[in-house]
């Protein structure tokens, strides 16, 4: 059967979202609910895959298609494309299946030729609007498909209103417009070395393949992986005929939103400029008015756009974020979509549509990104010190938070900054998408320019980041690299602080104060922790940290690393005397006086995290990692522990090893030191047995050997510790329980878990090392080359990141069917980094794990996403 590569918006639906894009997906169902739609169709994506596959060549099936939708087009439109009495333009835009706000490119107006315009300003009876977006679509045109910098266009368009002393667009006339468009003209000829192009057919084309090259822009694939968005989707094109918001004064064009993006309150939030098109708003190139004050312009178009904003939410049950026009006093719809929002927003729709009954609390659950809550888990400026600082400035409170760092006036400079070890602030007139690598790196953004939909806003709303924007007072100069208020001036350097929930700009950097999750939030967390099945703990290893971890919801240390108490000042001494020992006497003195500092630790955690379970992994690193490795360092340690400086330095040399992270290292240090073990084994019952005494803390401590690849080195090592807790239980006439297991962290270890399962009561697993040693990459090294796997698509994410869930997965699922096999009780977790990704914890709920454990401000992000897991698997 014949493929179809374009559809009629009439010929779709909402469901279609994966051939359609969402934006033509979007405009289908619009126009099947009979809502005032421009009429138009879609180029598939699939369209855009055939594209790629053809070496970016549209195909004579495809071209074929597009013309006879642009015929279709024509008949109900009663306009000729390319007619000189009457002309059809239309826009090209792209529309991904997920929304990439001003990530790719769209085109206005296209249809303009040096004949049509005539016959556009005779057929209106308004030369002025023609001739404005003959030269509007020249630009974008000159821009998107022949890619001429824009500012090129802009300092023609500088240089006119100079010349003519005019400070407003509104203000050019038709003579200014026709100057600008001659000039325009001349540098496309120059740069493009042809003239611009006058078939509007060869335009058109022009401009899809253009769109369809969009997808793979820089920016569209910095944002796809920032959102994890898969390469392989494709952009749909769609291509509508032409309304336009800058016909006059009973023109106009806008963005709104059916509650706020900020905050989620229920109230009609946007922009909307008249005489103007849709570029102009989000572009932030004039500053539009709130969509309030629509009421006061044209009272009726503002009771028809309420009455459209609650149908759209009600029938696609989410917050909606709409673009329209008005056309001589009439409305149209050019887009709706479900809305990026702020975390803060997206918990209170959620939560505020459930009492509304809109939705049920699993549609709540599924509707939040549970990374968008790690928005909520850092800190705010703290209220006294915001008292005294000195506010400089105030703009729009574009995406909430709080900033503080070095201000830079360049994405590059933002980069190289953050790489540099800073903290930066992105300083710009306005933000363009070309601005998204620095925008990523950036603490906050703060523009001179723009609205509350503008580029900086909505991309900082997406991401999480502190964003104030239209700070109007202050005047960026970002060639010489200055910022200037009133009399001050801001240099690259200077640090200021950013309050994105008020809009205010400080001077100086203030300190800040740790989050407070209650109300809606911690309604949402209740329905989570009631729906998931997996329990969820935390990798913390000081009392600190688990508390944090407890009050974020935590359930238990999944992984508390012992070799992380060992580096504090008055320790690592000890640590290395014990090390460099030449005797067992030696070690056991050196170990004697570890004891009570591992104890006081144990204590310390098992009180902050009363009876709940704690997973101890005994020590892992090589020894070397301990030791000094500079002379200066040497020297100081041997007048330090009294050991001779040569001696020192040669048992510093035997102990360094060619690949420490397969060497000597977990329980191999126990079978060769079994002594270490046995201290840190004494300090954990010790510990159990004073918080029991004291607190009346019923511990029952999981003892985790890491690094086991043999059934036989755990029978060693479980016989250690079993003979060396119970006879601290003699000794002090007590009973703790306690549990014995292993990390799978070794691929030998997954392969023969019926085998290691006989001797430990739990399994968790390590994925950072299981990762590493599946695919024999050094975790510290493969940054080297990761990034070039991603480019060249044979990774689609970095796998210590998201888990492989093909390779590293079924080794998991290996070790958990044998495991469980030879031990059906057997506990399983995850303890590496992945336990705190939403995907990855998705795959442990489906594998039959039974926690995962992640760092403590991951916590509410891994409850979310195992209730989500679960809702999923319904």
């Amino acid at each position: 059967m014949k493929t179809k590569f374009v559809y009629a918006f009439e010929e779709g639906n909402k469901e279609m979202k994966s051939l359609l894009g969402g934006k033509g997906a979007n405009l289908a169902e619009m126009t099947k609910i009979g809502l005032p739609v421009p009429p138009g169709f879609t180029v598939t994506t699939e369209a855009c895959n055939r594209y790629y596959k053809n070496n970016k060549k549209i195909d004579d099936e495809m071209v074929q298609e597009i013309f006879e939708h642009l015929e279709n087009l024509e008949r109900k439109i009663g306009k000729k494309f390319g007619s000189t009495e009457n002309p059809l333009l239309v826009s090209v835009r792209s529309g991904a299946v997920f929304s990439m706000p001003g990530m790719m490119d769209t085109i206005l107006n296209l249809g303009l030729n040096d004949e049509t315009v005539m016959a556009l300003a005779s057929a209106t009876g308004n030369e002025r609007f023609a001739y404005d977006s003959y030269r509007r679509f020249i630009q974008m045109f000159g821009d998107v498909v022949l890619n001429i910098p824009k500012y090129k266009f802009e300092h023609i368009m500088d240089a006119e209103k100079e010349a003519h002393g005019i400070e407003l667009d509104t203000d050019l006339t038709v003579q200014n417009f026709k100057n600008i468009i001659g000039r325009y003209k001349e540098l496309i000829k120059k740069e493009w070395r042809k003239e611009f192009p006058q078939d509007p057919k060869e335009q058109l084309l022009m401009a899809v393949e253009a769109v369809f090259d969009s997808w793979n822009n820089p920016r569209a694939i910095v944002y796809r992986e920032l959102h994890d968005i898969p390469n392989h989707l494709g952009t749909a094109v769609n291509i509508q005929s032409m309304v336009f918001g800058n016909m006059g004064n009973t023109s106009g064009t806008g963005v709104a939103f059916t509650r706020n993006p900020a905050t989620g309150e229920k109230k009609l939030f946007g922009e909307f400029l008249m005489n103007a098109q849709g570029e102009d708003v989000v572009a932030g190139i004039r500053t539009p008015q709130s969509i309030s004050h629509l009421k006061n312009v044209m009272p009726e178009v503002y009771d028809q756009f309420v009455a459209v904003a609650n149908l759209l939410e009600n029938h696609y049950k989410d917050m909606q974020d709409i673009e329209f026009t008005i056309e001589n006093g009439k409305l149209y719809l050019l887009q709706t979509r479900n809305a990026k929002r702020t975390a803060v927003a997206a918990i209170h729709v959620a939560v505020e549509m459930v009492e509304e009954g809109i939705i049920d609390r699993e549609t709540a659950l599924l509707r939040i990104d549970p990374m968008q809550l790690d928005q909520l888990l850092h800190p705010t400026f703290e209220e006294k010190a915001l008292g005294e600082a000195e506010k400089i400035a105030q703009g729009l409170p574009a995406s909430p938070g709080a900033a503080t760092g070095r201000i830079y006036f360049n994405a590059h400079d933002v980069v190289k900054a953050v790489h540099e070890g800073e903290k930066a602030i992105l300083v710009r007139l306005e933000t363009s998408p070309e601005d998204i690598e620095g925008m990523v790196a950036a603490e906050g953004i703060l523009t001179a320019r723009g609205g509350m939909t503008s580029h900086a806003a909505v991309v900082a709303r997406g991401m999480g980041k502190c964003c104030v924007a239209g700070c109007g007072e202050i005047k960026v100069d970002e060639v010489n690299k200055v910022f200037r208020v009133n009399d001050r001036i801001l240099k690259e350097g200077d640090f200021i602080s950013l309050d994105g929930n008020t809009g205010n700009v400080y001077q100086g950097s203030i300190p800040t104060r740790e989050p407070e999750l209650t109300g809606n939030f911690g309604k949402l967390m209740e329905w989570a922790d009631e729906i998931r099945v997996l329990k969820v703990r935390t990798n913390a290893d000081t009392p600190r940290d688990a508390a944090t971890a407890v009050k974020f919801g935590a359930e238990g240390i999944g992984l508390c690393r012992t070799e992380h108490m060992f580096f504090e000042e008055n320790r690592i001494p000890v640590v290395r005397q014990m090390i460099v020992a030449k005797t067992m006497e030696e070690r056991m003195a050196a170990l004697e006086k570890l004891l009570p500092f591992q104890k006081e630790d144990f204590v310390g955690i098992f009180e902050a995290m009363g009876e709940r379970p704690v997973t101890i992994r005994l020590l892992d690193p090589p020894l070397h990692e301990f030791l000094p490795h500079t002379d200066e360092d040497i020297h100081m340690l041997s007048s330090q522990i009294g050991i001779d400086e040569k001696v020192l330095k040669e048992t510093v040399e035997d102990l360094k090893e060619f690949n420490p992270m397969l060497g000597h290292r977990g329980c191999r240090l126990a079978i060769t030191y079994p002594e270490i073990y046995e201290m840190q084994v004494k300090a954990i019952l010790m510990a159990a047995i004073q918080v029991k005494n004291e607190k009346n803390i019923h511990v029952k401590p999981e003892i985790m050997v890491p690094l086991i690849g043999h059934e036989k080195e755990l029978a060693i090592i479980k016989d250690l510790i079993i003979k060396t807790a119970e006879k601290i239980l003699a000794d002090q006439n007590v009973q703790i329980e306690y549990m014995i297991g292993t990390m799978i962290e070794v691929p030998r270890a997954a392969l023969t878990a019926d085998e290691i399962a006989k001797h430990a009561e739990f399994f968790s697993f390590g994925t950072n090392d299981l990762t590493q040693m599946t695919y024999a990459f050094s975790r510290d090294d493969s940054g080297k080359f990761i990034g070039e796997y991603r480019k060249k698509e044979i990774f689609e994410k970095d796998p210590f990141q998201k888990l492989d869930q093909i390779g590293v997965g079924k080794l998991m699922k290996i070790a958990i069917d044998l495991g469980k096999e030879a031990r059906p009780e057997l506990k399983l977790g995850i303890c590496g980094e992945h336990g705190g990704d939403p995907e990855s914890i998705e795959f442990c709920h489906r594998i039959g794990l039974h926690y995962v454990s992640c760092s403590p401000y991951r916590v509410p992000i891994a409850r979310l996403a195992a209730a989500r897991a679960a809702v999923l698997k319904k």
